[in-house]
């Protein structure tokens, strides 16, 4: 067994159907019965010893990670200014402005809900300000402690801030002034027009993380068949095959009703991270079909699965070159080489029939 499996994962304009993978064989189903092997014209092949992957398919997403709405905390006013869908808002940036003032960009999972000076109370939110002005250059001489407590030190960083700012410098971050969000964010739609009011728990913008992943959603019963750091390989039509890994594999299944009312299977969230294919930095939302590896045997005697035939009765075999069939037992299929994993009367070397192409 390999130590690492390998994903493959192919970008098309459309996802491919279903029932559509393979003529006469699935990675879940035994192949069909074949011809016999004298109704068609036939070549012979050896068998070999090699890899074989088994792959299930499921269709998915190729965009941006994440979702995030930008919530307007200060005061009521109307919408002068913000940043355009598809621009990307970076710690201390601007994302939009409210009676001709900014409101800013800073890091952090705990939302604004207070002003912070050095009257509060020790806080999270304390922590996560402090950290985005060490990162932002306004302790240069390192006299703020990045911990719960807003002191002295840290009013003087707020106020070296409001200076790059061009704002009053008070030493306190009024709530409304800056949006804490987990990083930096690609804007994807304005909630509002500019010129239209505004006031407060009002949603302003929609963004995205500028993460590009794959994303699928899984069939719950397979959600052991992968883990977090297995390989995936991205083929992008024109654009060559890019290298990623599984970044993420859900752990609670949800399941969602049909146009009719009918509960469907239930499914698990599945993240991959690829790298940007050359060529597609303007992709999004694009439709993916996803290869998926359960299992991995190396070192296993192959042959080609049109090799296989039916048996009289029940199981297959392979037609020999010399005329003769060998009762097989049927491994691994892997619908990427098109090779099955086979066990029985047959030995390394032995040359198969197979139909002529």
């Amino acid at each position: 067994m390999s130590a690492r499996r390998k994903v493959a994962v192919s970008l098309t304009g459309v996802v491919v159907a279903a029932g559509a993978l393979v003529t006469g064989w699935t990675v879940t189903a035994e192949p069909e019965a074949a011809a016999s092997a004298t109704d068609v014209p036939t070549n012979t092949v050896a068998v070999e010893k090699g890899t074989v992957t088994q792959r299930f398919r499921i269709s998915g997403t190729y965009g941006f990670d994440g979702s995030y709405t930008v919530i307007h905390r200060g005061a009521a006013g109307i919408l002068t200014g913000a940043a355009k869908a598809g621009s990307t808002v970076r710690r201390g940036g601007v994302l939009y402005r409210v009676d001709g003032s900014p409101v800013r960009l800073l890091y952090g999972n705990v939302p604004a809900y207070r002003d912070l000076d050095s009257s509060v109370t020790d806080g999270d939110d304390v922590r996560q300000l402090e950290r985005n002005l060490k990162a932002l250059g306004m302790d240069p001489d390192g006299e703020m402690t990045v911990d719960r407590d807003f002191t002295a030190a840290t009013a003087a960083a707020v106020r070296r801030l409001q200076k790059k700012w061009k704002v009053t410098r008070s030493g306190r971050l009024t709530l409304g002034t800056v949006a804490f969000l987990a990083g930096e964010v690609r804007v994807t739609e304005a909630k509002i027009g500019v010129g239209a009011s505004v006031g407060p728990d009002q949603p302003v913008l929609t963004g995205t993380t500028t993460r590009r992943v794959v994303t699928a959603d899984l069939a719950a019963e397979k959600q052991n068949q992968i883990r977090a750091g297995d390989e995936v390989s991205v083929t992008v039509p024109g654009a060559g095959t890019v290298d990623g890994e599984v970044l993420e594999v859900g752990k609670v299944a949800t399941s969602a009703t049909d146009d009719n009312g009918n509960q469907e299977p239930a499914t698990v969230r599945v993240v991959m991270r690829i790298g940007r294919p050359s060529g597609g930095a303007t992709l999004d939302q694009a439709s993916v079909q996803i290869n998926l590896a359960t299992a991995r045997h190396q070192d296993v005697l192959v042959v080609p699965m049109a090799a296989l035939l039916a048996a009289p009765g029940t199981g297959y075999r392979v037609r020999l070159a010399s005329g003769a069939y060998a009762d097989v037992r049927p491994g691994l299929y892997d619908d990427a080489s098109g090779l099955v994993e086979v066990t029985g009367n047959i030995s390394e070397g032995d040359r198969v029939e197979v139909p002529a192409t």
